[in-house]
């Protein structure tokens, strides 16, 4: 049987095609990059951010001086929501779509927090899930200033946990308790806890936790009597122990410090070279009693007049006539560093720096910066280290020793140099 013309033109045709067909399927596997053939993580990427200890540090489970207990790192918030603003996240180690298959990769939805504490040297984040992906802030694509700070935070972070290591060890093996807390304020929409330390930027950083609640539109517009008097804002002991422990555990905890000694004559100046209705019959009166030989009448009425160095007798006694105040209590007994690990430590003395990056790493609102203005007697120059060295000239060399002992711990544990010469 033979076949027709027709047919057999129908049949290499159809060859034709099948050939032309296979070849250009072999061309396309062999131009396509091996990278795309990988499986993709969509809708999103889990990054493992482990973090990466120091060289003086212990692996997790280990403890230093035999007692301290090393805790996991906590991080906050999802990278990409809690990046510095204006600040370029580049991601060089993973593998990059092809740009005509339009697929994107987003980020999981839960929030995860950024890594402040253990921060490595050079921006290297190593990964904390499931995934032995990492991400790689890459130096060239980040502000030198932002590196700064990332770097600053790492370093105080350091240092406290070393000195909490060395002479709190015990610290580490106890519960937490509402009297822990009591000075840390709540805010719930941004996840954020501050410990509340006086004459460090309290007053303004409580206006800025009522801005961030919705509860003002403007720092500016809160009163003194709103931020101090006012039940706006709750405080963590206020919870029950499952709702304590929550937040700790997954907010970011913050705490701004200052010089010791600069804090303890902001605190004088305060209190007691101005009319106060509280501070003077309260603390004046009994300072005047105790310390004050042959004490007008009139003083010891109204308790007005009270000298530096009597103020610094009623501190350093150890039978003080009336109790301590949270304005001179030192910072470790407020936040209790050493039981509640802080995500974030800044200090008065670099306040603009870094209280504006900590509300960028919250993604606060981009009008939101913290407010500059003084909080009372603002006719009045801040207390400034010249300032506290007139005051701290008053005292014997004894009285200045002792005052930097009784504040031992916030010098060390905060990294502040000895602000006198001749202290041991």
């Amino acid at each position: 049987m033979t076949l027709r013309p027709g047919t057999m033109r129908l049949a290499c045709m159809f060859s034709s095609i099948l050939l032309f067909g296979a070849a250009g399927l072999l061309l396309f596997i062999s131009l396509q990059d091996p990278t795309e053939l990988a499986p993709q993580q969509v809708p999103g990427i889990k990054f493992n951010i482990r973090p990466q200890q120091p060289h003086n540090a212990h692996p997790p489970g280990s403890s230093q001086d035999g007692d301290l207990k090393i805790s996991t790192e906590k991080v906050i918030r999802d990278l990409s929501n809690r990046t510095p603003r204006d600040l370029n996240v580049r991601v060089p180690d993973q593998p990059q779509p092809h740009p005509k298959m339009g697929a994107r990769l987003r980020l999981p939805q839960r929030r995860r927090r950024l890594l402040i504490k253990k921060m490595p040297a050079a921006v290297a984040i190593p990964a904390n899930s499931s995934s032995e992906a990492f991400i790689r802030l890459g130096t060239q694509a980040l502000d030198s200033h932002w590196v700064g700070l990332h770097r600053s935070q790492q370093e105080r972070k350091r240092v406290m946990q070393e000195a909490c290591a060395k002479y709190r060890a015990s610290s580490s093996r106890r519960a937490v308790t509402p009297r822990h807390v009591s000075r840390i304020f709540v805010e719930d929409r941004h996840r954020v806890l501050y410990c509340e330390v006086p004459k460090a930027g309290c007053s303004n950083w409580k206006r800025v936790l009522m801005v961030l609640a919705g509860l003002a539109s403007s720092t500016a517009d809160i009163q003194h009597n709103t931020v101090h008097y006012g039940s706006a804002l709750k405080r963590l002991d206020t919870f029950d122990r499952q709702g304590i422990l929550h937040r700790l555990s997954t907010y970011t905890k913050m705490l701004f410090v200052r010089e010791p000694f600069e804090r303890l004559v902001s605190a004088f100046r305060d209190k007691f070279e101005h009319p106060n209705s509280y501070y003077h019959p309260v603390f004046g009166k009994a300072i005047l009693a105790r310390y004050r030989a042959n004490a007008s009448r009139e003083a010891l009425r109204t308790g007005s007049g009270v000298r530096f160095p009597e103020f610094v007798q009623y501190l350093l006694d150890v039978h003080r006539p009336v109790g301590m105040d949270i304005h001179w209590d030192h910072v470790s007994r407020l936040c209790s560093p050493c039981l509640i690990d802080y995500d974030f430590v800044g200090k008065f003395e670099s306040m603009e720096d870094d209280a504006n990056f900590f509300l960028s790493l919250i993604h606060a609102p981009r009008n939101l910066t913290f407010p500059r203005f003084k909080d009372r007697h603002s006719q009045e120059a801040r207390t400034t280290a010249r300032i506290t060295h007139q005051y701290f000239a008053q005292l014997s060399a004894l009285q200045r020793q002792r005052t930097y002992d009784f504040y031992y711990m916030d010098y060390l544990m905060f990294n502040y140099s000895k602000p006198f010469a001749d202290l041991y």
